[in-house]
């Protein structure tokens, strides 16, 4: 028999089910694996990456080889995976089938993601000015989420895989193997794609300094040339007896011209050296 219920319905298949096996599914686990005489159970809290604003949901699968029980959540969960579950196929055969259905779009989402990060990080390096660190840690912040998700599946499927009850046989062992290789690659991409983002939140911060450091050398040049006309008051100012006004018509002129002839040549300077 094979089924997809609500946590809260667990009392209409409890006649299939051992004591202790209903005990552990009551503890509402989110991410365990157990193996049991005659069965498997296994939780993990399912993305769906259709609709990846929504929090994860939990997800409980138990195994024997007569029967299939999916657990879930709440009902917007249980629409979502009752549909996954195909009908008419062996225990093994229909859990495979469950995860290739659960696994469906992943790849397309994971390429489309890595496109959208791809986008951002042209924008960034071209326009620093506009806020993409808020962007970048929301991106972080998914593809840690999704990370976690692969990495609850792929532990789940290696223990499948090594079958310590003989719940499977040699063909569900060989489907789980598959499935097993396919979440071990999506695990690998987002850690890439983790990778990726770190890189670009340093580049994007690397290009953030370096923009600064161009306004951080303009006012150091206009500082460096307005030091010098400081200092030319300061000496023109120093004894009131002989300031050149006073006994000199072309005093003021003279220190006017002196002050842009030091300016143009402290710019010019700055120019040669390539400082600005």
């Amino acid at each position: 028999m094979q089924l997809v219920l609500l946590f809260s319905t667990i009392e209409k298949i409890t006649g299939f089910l051992e004591p202790n096996v209903i005990d552990y599914i009551n503890t509402k686990q989110t991410f365990a694996f157990e193996s049991f005489e005659k069965s498997n159970i296994f939780a993990f809290e399912w993305h769906n990456i259709n609709v990846i604003a929504t929090r994860p949901q939990k997800v409980l699968v138990y195994m024997d080889q007569e029967d299939l029980f999916i657990f879930c959540e709440n009902e917007e969960c249980l629409k979502s995976i009752a549909v996954l579950l195909p009908e008419g196929l062996s225990n093994e055969k229909a859990l495979y089938q469950f995860f290739v259905n659960l696994f469906h779009d992943d790849i397309r989402f994971l390429e489309n993601f890595e496109t959208r990060i791809t986008d951002i990080e042209d924008s960034a390096l071209k326009n620093s000015k506009q806020d993409y660190l808020s962007k970048i840690i929301y991106y972080r912040k998914q593809l840690l989420s999704l990370k976690r998700y692969y990495e609850q599946l792929d532990l789940i499927l290696d223990n499948l895989c090594a079958n310590d009850n003989k719940i499977l046989s040699a063909e569900g062992e060989r489907y789980m193997s598959i499935i097993s290789g396919r979440v071990h690659r999506y695990h690998s991409y987002v850690l890439n794609l983790r990778d990726y983002v770190t890189q670009m939140r340093e580049a994007y911060q690397a290009q953030i300094d370096i923009e600064q450091n161009q306004i951080m050398r303009v006012f150091t040049v206009i500082t460096s040339v307005f030091l010098p006309l400081t200092l030319i008051v300061g000496w023109y100012g120093m004894n009131f007896k002989y300031m050149p006004e006073l006994y000199w018509r072309f005093g003021y002129l003279y220190v006017i011209i002196l002050s842009i002839v030091v300016c143009i040549a402290l710019l010019w300077y700055f120019k040669k050296k390539k400082w600005f």
